[in-house]
């Protein structure tokens, strides 16, 4: 980072916390808001844009080579006049890092003479033509070559990242609803809860978020139809890529009996929940007393100030005043079994939670209640409540799923085919994808390698909507000037000095 522009940085934080200090205000005659005698004028010698880090976006993806891989694996145009394949493909998913939410958004991004000047494009696909760009994806092989691709550059920044980055690589799936209101929709069909539309498939890295691979599938499939397939495509990326073991993991829908001996000689740990069958359910409740332990679940967090009063629970009490039926929690315990299922020809490790519930109407205990959960795993070493842990943090696979529905609206299924929404929804997942290449291509060496590893690591679990707002949404001035393109940055937050690290890092080599 150069001198001046560390000294403009210093600048800018000084002066925002000046303005921000701790001051004891006297009474105000008038409100904060006194902005009046508001004017507009137009100009044109200093153009502004207020997605400033799409710049960013743009050199990772030149810098990583994204797209000559998309170029070169995808063969769907017959001539390029003007736009290649990667034009359309960045162009979807830089429209969702600039705050699109729609194929229509990519109007504004194409009206935009500043935009265009920033990605250093005559012109970009308008929405017709993008979604005509949608629809070429005729057979699901094509996207597959998009997805190859896409991962062909995946293991060039995972090459970057320190060797405690491939100790291990956990992989996770799930399926999720994508409804839709449309009624001519190729593939859509009813789910099991009444709602029309499309159940896609997530396999993920949990260790970056990042979505492996990406399946549409008709609304009334089952959730872990085809999954066995990509788990398999997921693991042998991850060994290519030099991790040294692999976990995969999943709910009860994904415990894939008939393919755990295979993954178990394949060396691969799973740690899968399992449905309370009634054969499991007698096996927990015929073991003895000493064979269970008590399950202390850590705190979530460390209260760095000083204790506060717990507020009351309004909703509980509104339960109780009103007599509704209540389930409450009184403790857990856990233990362990083995279990052969009736697809293995061996058996695994069963670890099971049981849940201790009073179940309540207003304030009288109706009767007591015991809940089984399972979880079938080849892991011989790990303590039991450890893999309970390690179980439960499946749950952030959800909040990913709704990171990919709701932040970056991938899931929308604008166009009119099971294939040409599911190219959409693997464009559109890009605009994650970049957001953790940039976490992960972050520096993290240096006097200040501790305070770097941090930022790495708050970067990659931010919200979209928040890595938008920070690393985006930075208003910037547009300059030719020579063969470059500038962008001054006009205001400051607090993530700025970040930001450029990591733009810094970007104009460096990568190690192949």
């Amino acid at each position: 980072m150069s001198t001046s522009i560390q000294k403009r940085e210093a600048r800018c934080k000084r002066r925002i916390q000046h303005r921000l200090r701790r001051r004891n205000w006297c009474a105000q005659l008038e409100p904060m808001f006194r902005g009046r005698n508001i004017h507009y004028e137009g100009s044109d010698r200093i153009r502004g844009l207020g997605a400033g880090g799409i710049g960013a976006m743009h050199l990772l993806a030149q810098r990583t080579g994204l797209a000559a891989e998309i170029d070169e694996s995808l063969q769907l145009l017959k001539v390029h006049q003007p736009y290649h394949e990667s034009d359309h493909v960045l162009n979807v998913a830089y429209n969702i890092l600039c705050g699109g939410q729609t194929l229509e958004d990519l109007e504004h991004r194409r009206q935009d003479e500043v935009y265009l000047d920033a990605v250093g494009a005559r012109v970009i696909p308008d929405p017709t033509t993008a979604g005509d760009f949608c629809r070429r994806f005729r057979e699901s092989s094509n996207v597959e070559a998009l997805m190859a691709a896409i991962d062909r550059v995946r293991m060039k920044v995972w090459r970057q990242q320190p060797e405690a980055f491939f100790e291990e690589a956990i992989l996770e799936a799930d399926g999720t609803l994508a409804p839709t209101t449309g009624e001519c929709k190729e593939g859509m069909d009813i789910s099991y809860n009444g709602v029309w539309g499309y159940h896609p498939l997530v396999v993920t890295l949990a260790n970056t978020g990042e979505p492996l691979s990406l399946v549409n599938r008709s609304g009334n499939r089952p959730s872990h139809e085809g999954a066995a397939e990509r788990f398999d495509g997921a693991i042998a990326l991850c060994r290519e890529a030099g991790f040294e073991r692999i976990l995969l993991r999943g709910d009860t829908d994904f415990s894939s009996t008939q393919h755990l001996d295979r993954w178990n000689q394949a060396g691969v740990r799973f740690l899968f929940g399992i449905d309370a069958m009634p054969k499991l359910v007698d096996l927990a409740a015929g073991l003895a007393g000493r064979a269970w332990k008590r399950l202390q679940r850590p705190v979530k967090y460390r209260v760095k100030t000083g204790m506060r009063s717990r507020p009351e629970n309004i909703k509980e009490q509104l339960v109780v005043e009103r007599g509704f039926r209540n389930i409450r929690l009184d403790s857990e315990e856990v233990a362990e079994f083995e279990y052969q299922p009736g697809a293995c020809e061996r058996p695994y490790r069963v670890v099971v939670v049981q849940k201790n519930l009073s179940v309540e109407r207003g304030e009288r205990v109706l009767f007591d209640d015991l809940r089984y959960f399972f979880y079938i795993t080849n892991d011989e070493a790990t303590a039991a409540e450890e893999l309970v842990f390690l179980a439960n943090e499946r749950c952030n696979q959800e909040n990913l799923i709704a990171q990919l529905k709701n932040g970056v609206h991938a899931l929308r299924m604008p166009v009119n085919t099971l294939v040409s929404n599911l190219a959409y929804m693997v464009m559109a997942s890009l605009a994650w994808t970049l957001k953790a290449w940039f976490a992960l291509l972050l520096p993290e060496e240096g006097r200040w390698g501790e305070q770097y590893r941090a930022q790495k690591q708050t970067v990659l679990k931010m919200e979209f909507r928040t890595f938008r707002q920070a690393f985006i949404a930075m208003p910037c001035q547009i300059l030719r000037a020579g063969r470059r393109i500038v962008y001054r940055l006009l205001a400051w937050n607090p993530w700025q000095r970040v930001f450029l690290r990591g733009v810094e890092a970007l104009r460096r080599p990568l190690r192949c």
